[in-house]
This record gives C-alpha cells, structure tokens and sequence, in this order.
C-alpha cells in the first residue's frame, strides 16, 4: 500500500489519515449503549482473545467490535468484527510495521478474517466452545518467510469455562493447525490460558502457546513456546485497556523478553 494518497493534486500521507479516522469512529461511537467492557467481575463484553490465543467468547447478532493492537517498531494492527446471529460473528483486520514513526510505512500482505462458529454455551458442567478459522497472524510480517512474527491461528476449536473463585476465574484452551506453513512446519499446535479478576474492572491474563508449528529447524521459535501475560482494564463506555508481556521464556532471541504491546478493544451494540 502507498504510503501517500493524490487528492487534487496534492499528496497526503496514509498514516495520519488512517489515524484521523480511526479516532474519528472512536469519539463517535463512544456511547457504549450499556457495553462496560471484558474485563473484570462486571465485565458484560465475552473476551475473545487472551493475548494472542483466541477463547471461546464470540460476538452476539449486534454487536460490533474495534480492536486495535500496538506493538514493537511502531507497529498496529486494526480489526473490526460483528455478530451476524447470536452464534456466528465475522471479522476482518489489517496493519503493518513502521506504521507509527518517520519511516516508510510496510504493510502485511493481506487482510486478515476472522470467523467463529459456536457449537455449544457453557453449562454447569461443560465449557462453551467455539470452531473457527483466524488468518490474522501477531505482530509483523516477515516476507522472506511468507509468515507473521507470531502465526495466524488458522483453523482452530476453543473451549472456555468460568469459575466463581473470589470472583471469576476463567480457563481456555484448544488446538489450532495455521496455514502458514512455508517454513516446513505443519505440526498440530496446542494453547491454553486464564484470567483472573481483581474487583470489578480489572482482570490478570497468562497463557501459553505451545508453537509446535514454530519448532523446526527453520522455525523462529526456539522450541520454549509462548508464555505472555498482560493486564485489562474495563474504563465503561464499551472500553478495555490491555499492557501485554510477551515472550517471557525468550523462546525468540530476536524478540525482546517481557515484549511489550497495547490493546484497545471498543464494543457497541448496535
């Protein structure tokens, strides 16, 4: 993509503009019509994601949701996603690298989508689960490679229970099987994760991914898995914050231990 638009006769950088409008929906649709957030014990918004993992939580016929992830070299990567029926939601996100900065800005290939089927609720006894297909990779895209720093979940199922324990305590976990698969590495992959909450608009995140699709020899991983954890803070108005550490058991050398990024998720019924 350019990184200048013609607009008659005059050239205007992506960048702002991208930014301008982003903000622009972010002020405008910021009556959160009763939407707290997702995280903490009054959290009304289902998480759908911990960190990078995703959980069975899903979007309901008319919801609409905003994500925006920041993370390292100036990077972002955006996503709008809605419910189309109370089990079924759809999405579609884009980003890229250098995105914040002087330099030249380098987006990813292609979009990413993001479908979510959900076969059951949770019970008393089981979890909710979800069936899926996610082609939106985290953090930047590396071309040599043909693959995201952190890869796209691809097909994945994704169970999630929540527990009352001095509050809630929530666990997932599921498979995944990405295509990207351009290194050589087509394993089965395996993730799971918790989050806890602390009082009404706060919740602790962690979870693990055990990047068995980024072990070979010509991996980027080192064969350690992802262990991350983060913060969320529901603020109202349909608002959660998220401060991530990632990469904790330095399972890339490349990739700083503790790397952190941000989150913003916005939620609106509308």
């Amino acid at each position: 993509m350019a990184s200048h638009i013609q607009l008659r006769g005059k050239r205007i950088p992506v960048r702002p503009l991208l930014f301008s409008c982003f903000f622009v929906v972010l002020c405008g649709t910021a009556r959160g019509q009763g939407v707290l957030g997702s995280a903490g014990e009054k959290a009304n918004v289902e998480p759908r994601f911990l960190i990078d993992i995703p959980t069975a939580g899903i979007l309901h016929k008319g919801e609409f949701a905003l994500d925006i992830d920041f993370f390292a070299g100036g990077g972002m990567t955006v996503g709008v996603s809605a419910g189309v029926l109370n089990r079924f939601s759809l999405g579609i996100s884009y980003g890229g690298k250098r995105l914040i900065g002087s330099d030249e800005a380098k987006f990813n290939k292609a979009p990413g989508v993001d479908v979510r089927f959900r076969l059951w609720d949770e019970d008393v006894v089981l979890p909710a689960v979800v069936i899926g297909f996610d082609s939106q990779g985290r953090e930047a895209y590396i071309d040599s490679l043909d693959r995201y720093t952190i890869k796209s979940p691809g097909l994945f199922a994704a169970a999630s229970k929540n527990y009352k324990v001095l509050g809630n305590l929530s666990v997932h976990g599921g498979v995944n099987y990405s295509l990207e698969r351009e290194d050589d590495d087509k394993d089965l992959n395996f993730f799971g994760g918790a989050e806890k909450t602390l009082g009404r608009d706060i919740s602790l995140i962690a979870e693990y991914d055990f990047a068995f699709n980024d072990s070979n020899r010509r991996a980027i991983g080192r064969g350690r898995g992802y262990l991350n954890a983060g913060v969320r803070w529901s603020v109202g108005g349909g608002f959660t914050l998220g401060l991530d550490f990632k990469n904790l058991l330095k399972n890339r050398e490349q990739l700083a231990v503790g790397n952190r990024t941000l989150r913003i998720e916005f939620v609106k019924v509308l």
